[in-house]
């Protein structure tokens, strides 16, 4: 069965391509299923969706089925070239992409949201789009009907200009034992080799791009790593162990526990061991959490951060837009708050909506919990009381996003990521602003850290979205410079800066 009506046309002046060595034109793919996959990279359902275009492109051959990435900017911040090279690399993109950073094509095409997949058939035509994270299986199947029935037999395409695959890396993991778009960084609260050195703090931070997790000296010095250096889902000890692309982590007095964002999971290191072992997640992406279940048996989405208060787990399940909470000690895992409704809507858990929560943070008291709803741009809270209610600090809705400073009511943040409790305050990584803000709720207002203004040891100092902070001290503050795949030493009292790792 073909198409109904002609496909717009790719080659529009003002894109640019990526992976590629000229823009693609429909003339180029007669003759093939062409599948668009309109996505932008702050969206954790269209990152989900990756894997699934990489099993469709090792089951079909090219001359059959051919994938396409436009991506379309929801932020401003995304609209710049160079994050989107990032994110190429960042999730290991390799099939071609178009930089739709006007919405030329999404509107050509009339997407009505992220992400969706847009079948064009070998004459040329829209055979029809599929919104939302599809289910890999089906999908798979069905573009195999779809190439039976509509691809014409006696049509050869023509070969495409396309770089070979390893053109897409960047390289990263040639650089092993360095640092690659690290994110969280968590302390432990006590020294792993508290025998040899007792008064040192030591460290755990997510190197997201190694799919690895990285243990550090007070001083920056690395000291081990777990996980082989390659996604997978491996429990194992040590470097035999596997995770895939983990975001968030906690540390206790025996373990680290990991939000293993990739396998939509949360491990758990053994400090003296190595040994690493899984708390909840199946390995793939779940649905809305609704009930209380044995963690084993829950399949969780795109968990993203972590935070610990005695034996209660709390995590973010970006994927469904919910808060939940595991009680260590019975293994059972609940619903802690949000419908899993994408929106900005507060009151009590059960039926507050929220947007894609990240990192978590708590108060002294462990009383509050604060997180970030990412795609909303909004700081917010849980009260961990009996009838405790979600409300927004900062942040006005899915749409509603800037750099503004000034009473909580007004300002604007642009996709935050990280974020950590400090002397009665909120530190804040903005990400998409590549800054550093302070959030008073007593006072109930938002102001810039201001730390340009801090001397660097090599010159001026920027960050590049920002993904993770933590509070080391009252005056020193480590921040994963994620795009310049470093971590970075702040001292407020001095206005000093340096590279830590």
């Amino acid at each position: 069965m073909f198409g109904l009506r002609p496909a717009p046309e790719l080659d529009r002046p003002g894109l640019e391509w990526f992976n590629v060595d000229r823009p693609l034109a429909l003339s180029d793919l007669r003759g093939r299923l062409v599948i668009l996959d309109f996505w932008t990279i702050c969206c954790v359902n269209c990152i989900n969706v990756q894997p699934t275009l990489r099993r469709i492109r090792a089951s079909f051959p090219a001359e059959a089925v051919f994938v396409i990435g436009v991506h379309s900017p929801k932020f401003p911040a995304e609209r710049d070239s160079a994050a989107l090279a990032h994110a190429l690399a960042r999730y290991d993109i390799r099939h071609p992409v178009v930089h739709d950073r006007d919405l030329a094509l999404w509107q050509a095409y009339g997407v009505l949201g992220w992400p969706t997949l847009v079948f064009i058939g070998p004459d040329g035509k829209v055979l029809g789009d599929l919104p939302g994270e599809p289910d890999c299986d089906k999908l798979l199947c069905g573009i195999g009907r779809m190439v039976r029935d509509c691809r014409p037999r006696a049509v050869v395409p023509a070969p495409l200009p396309c770089r070979p695959a390893d053109a897409a890396a960047d390289g990263g993991r040639a650089l092993r034992r360095r640092l690659r778009y690290p994110s969280a960084i968590k302390p432990l609260p006590l020294s792993p080799f508290a025998g040899r050195d007792p008064d040192r703090r030591w460290w755990a931070c997510a190197d997201s791009g190694h799919h690895q997790v990285v243990l550090l000296a007070d001083d920056g010095r690395e000291t081990r790593r777990f996980g082989r250096g390659e996604p997978g889902f491996i429990d194992l000890a040590g470097e035999d162990s596997a995770f895939n692309n983990p975001q968030g982590l906690v540390c206790d007095c025996r373990f680290i526990y990991v939000a293993d964002t990739g396998n939509h999971a949360i491990r758990k290191i053994e400090i003296a061991s190595g040994a690493v072992s899984t708390v909840a997640g199946t390995g793939t992406r779940g649905g809305i959490l609704t009930r209380t279940l044995p963690s084993h048996d829950v399949a969780l989405a795109s968990v993203w951060d972590l935070a610990l208060r005695g034996d209660r787990l709390f995590f973010s399940n970006a994927g469904t837009h919910q808060l939940g909470v595991i009680d260590l000690k019975s293994g059972l895992l609940e619903p802690l708050a949000g419908t899993g409704s994408e929106e900005l809507v507060d009151g009590p858990p059960e039926a507050a909506h929220l947007a894609q929560p990240s990192a978590l943070a708590l108060d002294d008291a462990a009383t509050t919990l604060y997180f970030v709803d990412s795609e909303a741009s909004a700081v917010r809270a849980l009260d961990l009381g009996r009838g405790g209610e979600v409300r927004t600090l900062a942040g006005a809705g899915l749409f509603e996003f800037g750099h503004v400073n000034g009473p909580l009511a007004t300002a604007r943040f642009q996709h935050c990521l990280g974020i950590d409790w400090w002397c009665g305050r909120l530190i804040v990584a903005d990400t998409y602003n590549g800054v550093l803000r302070v959030v008073d709720p007593l006072r109930g207002q938002v102001s810039d850290l201001g730390e340009r203004a801090f001397g660097f040891d090599d010159g001026a100092f920027a960050c590049s979205e920002p993904s993770g902070i933590a509070v080391a001290g009252p005056n020193r503050l480590l921040v994963s410079d994620t795009n310049n795949h470093r971590l970075v030493e702040l001292r407020a009292d001095r206005r000093t800066a340096r590279t830590w790792a």
